[in-house]
């Protein structure tokens, strides 16, 4: 006989706190119908888990983790109330306005808190809470010295408002030859100076690091941290955890700093608010500009937004008088840009008929020629590779990959054609419609155009600036510079010279920001140009009646912005009005369609479907007095959906910057 089994003594119960053992919790669930608080009783071995702490509970038969938003004293659910499993971590890290800016970012896009927290706050690196907390700045900097702003009507009673704690909000227009970083940095420096805190959000890296060398020039090092994806998750989350806990008040970054939990905040501020990067690729797919925005208003902040091109959203601030402009006095302006010229206006067409569908026309040669003893030039190319689009040479359909229908792009001057989406060689292409085996580009890119160059310019230095390798300066002697927009490095004393390429190819792409786009790259790209005082030109490649060249030519980005949203409104698209993107499979974009009560003006575009008919692709769009209503049934049907658990995922997504 085996002996008798000794009883298991009995776990005593781990008591519930007394002082508010409620925490309402916002679990780890990316699911619309659970997007809201749930409450747990805190246990006396938790009696840390505060507000902004991360713990672990039980939730349908799941251990998932999440956030409490608060301790209460008492809930309002009837039934037995679960305690909370475990306190991962002590450390308070989501601030009380990042939760409630959560909430709101949330509602706008049409998504779950949740999914915002995921961007907001960085995975914990346990390793970095254990160490030594930042010591704290001993004594704030000094108001800055006016600098570049002593030549704008306002920008002494802009700097002044910010030293003093003033909420002004601004959309800034920079001249031509402004050194924007260094007047972004004052902006930063003026706030600290008011003991308050600053929140800078810039596209890319490149622009990152003029504005913290701006920084650390004017006031030093330890002002501020710069938070990047690229840093690493340990340094991002101390960098991080330094400015949640106060060390620190200022912070300059890419788009995943637009959550930062600044302390105090005073003055948040974007620049290039037009950059597709400030477009967050994740659910629920948020805008930096509209994040900051929100911030603006919920916490009582200053706002800017600047950038050489003035965006549709930010023309729609200054009409709603949310904004005042900002901008250098038309005569500045005309002394300090480039001059430039179309290569599509009826004198050039008369000189050279070849001009309208000429890649490089005469006057492109010419300014090139003309400038180059004088600096370098920079060619602006709007795709990378070598010919990154093919057609057939007879019919001139798209050339299509066999496997995947990919586009088929030539990456080097010999080889076979391959696919640019599953990268197979297609040595044996024959179009789809006629049958032909040959193709012409349709495209040229930056390694076609270097290569084009070298051979009409020889002995002459040809820098490539792109997606292979981004050039951050180049000398300023004679040469080449041919680079993709946004990787246009900078000029010692500036470009002699600048050719624009395919301008009316960038204006014909699909898309409602098409013009708007191709204004911003123009734009970015001139403002590297030396004035016209200093011989200093542009050539875009483009029918000088077009809008947007004509905006070039004047630099002019506010007639332009104006124009724009006039015919946005027209056509009842954003900023003027609300739009909801919904794309998936045919099925369950029905479903949810079927499910969605749309609100008084609103309406319904579509479904049109894609290519291979599988999915389609519906906009809904409503005047701006029943946007959020549009926002929430889109939202509640997404919610009955998931509560079901029918079908596949519908992709949201509210005001999508590439629309159409």
């Amino acid at each position: 006989m085996h002996p008798p089994a000794p009883r298991r003594r009995r776990r005593t119960a781990d008591p519930i706190v007394e002082d508010r053992p409620v925490a309402r919790v916002v679990v780890d669930l990316p699911l619309a119908h659970l997007d809201r608080p749930f409450d747990y009783v805190v246990p006396v071995s938790m009696e840390g888990a505060v507000p902004g702490t991360r713990v672990s509970v039980r939730f349908a038969g799941q251990e998932v983790d999440g956030y409490v938003l608060e301790r209460v004293a008492e809930s309002s659910h009837e039934g037995r109330l679960d305690r909370l499993r475990r306190l991962v971590s002590p450390e308070a890290v989501l601030a009380p306005q990042i939760a409630g800016l959560a909430r709101a970012v949330a509602d706008r896009y049409a998504g779950t808190m949740a999914d915002v927290l995921r961007l907001a706050v960085p995975p914990r690196h346990a390793t970095v809470e254990g160490e030594a907390p930042r010591a704290a700045l001993g004594e704030r900097p000094a108001a800055p010295a006016p600098g570049g702003w002593a030549g704008y009507p306002a920008g002494l009673a802009l700097l002044g408002a910010l030293g003093s704690g003033g909420q002004p909000r601004v959309v800034w227009n920079p001249g031509p030859a402004a050194n924007w970083a260094d007047l972004m940095a004052r902006l930063t420096l003026a706030t600290l100076s008011a003991n308050r805190g600053a929140l800078t959000v810039l596209p890319d890296a490149r622009d990152v690091a003029r504005v913290d060398a701006a920084l650390r020039g004017l006031a030093g090092s330890g002002h501020h941290v710069v938070l990047e994806a690229e840093l690493g998750p340990a340094e991002r989350y101390r960098r991080w955890l330094a400015v949640r806990r106060g060390a620190v008040r200022a912070v300059i970054g890419t788009r995943a700093a637009m959550f930062a939990p600044v302390a105090d905040l005073g003055l948040v501020a974007v620049w290039d608010d037009g950059d597709d990067l400030h477009a967050e690729p994740r659910a629920p797919y948020p805008h930096v500009r509209e994040v900051l925005l929100l911030r603006a208003h919920r916490e009582a902040t200053a706002a800017v937004v600047g950038g050489f091109v003035r965006t549709a959203e930010a023309e729609q601030l200054l009409v709603t008088g949310w904004a005042t402009a900002m901008a250098p006095e038309r005569l500045t302006v005309r002394e300090s840009a480039p001059r430039a010229r179309p290569t599509g206006d009826d004198h050039e067409l008369a000189r050279d008929p070849a001009a309208r569908s000429a890649r490089l026309p005469s006057l492109a040669w010419r300014a090139m020629r003309s400038a180059l003893p004088r600096g370098p030039v920079l060619v602006q190319v709007q795709r990378a590779g070598y010919l990154p689009a093919l057609v057939c040479d007879r019919c001139r359909t798209p050339a299509r990959c066999a496997a995947c229908h990919g586009p088929l792009q030539l990456s080097a001057r010999t080889g076979p054609p391959g696919c640019g989406w599953c990268g197979r060689p297609a040595a044996a292409w024959a179009c789809r419609v006629c049958g032909a085996g040959t193709f012409r580009a349709a495209a040229r890119g930056t390694g076609r155009t270097a290569e084009e160059l070298g051979r009409a310019f020889p002995g002459l230095p040809v820098r490539v600036s792109g997606a292979g390798g981004v050039l951050t300066n180049v000398p300023g002697e004679p040469a080449l510079v041919v680079a993709t927009p946004g990787a246009e490095p900078d000029a010692s004393g500036g470009y002699a010279a600048a050719v624009l390429l395919d301008g009316d190819a960038l204006m014909a792409r699909p898309g409602l920001r098409a013009a708007e786009e191709a204004l911003r790259r123009w734009l970015n790209a001139a403002a590297k140009v030396r004035p016209r005082s200093h011989g200093g030109a542009i050539v875009v490649v483009a029918d000088g009646a077009a809008l947007a060249v004509q905006a070039l030519i004047r630099w002019d980005p506010a007639g332009f912005a104006a124009r724009e949203l006039d015919d946005r409104a027209a056509l009842g698209f954003p900023p003027a009005a609300r739009a909801v993107e919904l794309s998936g499979a045919a099925a369950d974009v029905a479903e949810l369609l079927a499910l969605v009560q749309l609100p008084a003006g609103a309406q319904q575009l579509g479904p049109v479907p894609d290519r291979t008919g599988e999915r389609h692709q519906v906009l809904l769009r409503a005047p701006r007095p029943v946007a959020n209503a549009l926002t929430a049934a889109v939202k509640a049907a997404q919610g009955v959906r998931a509560a079901r658990r029918s079908g596949g995922a519908v992709r949201v997504r509210v005001d999508p910057v590439d629309l159409g």
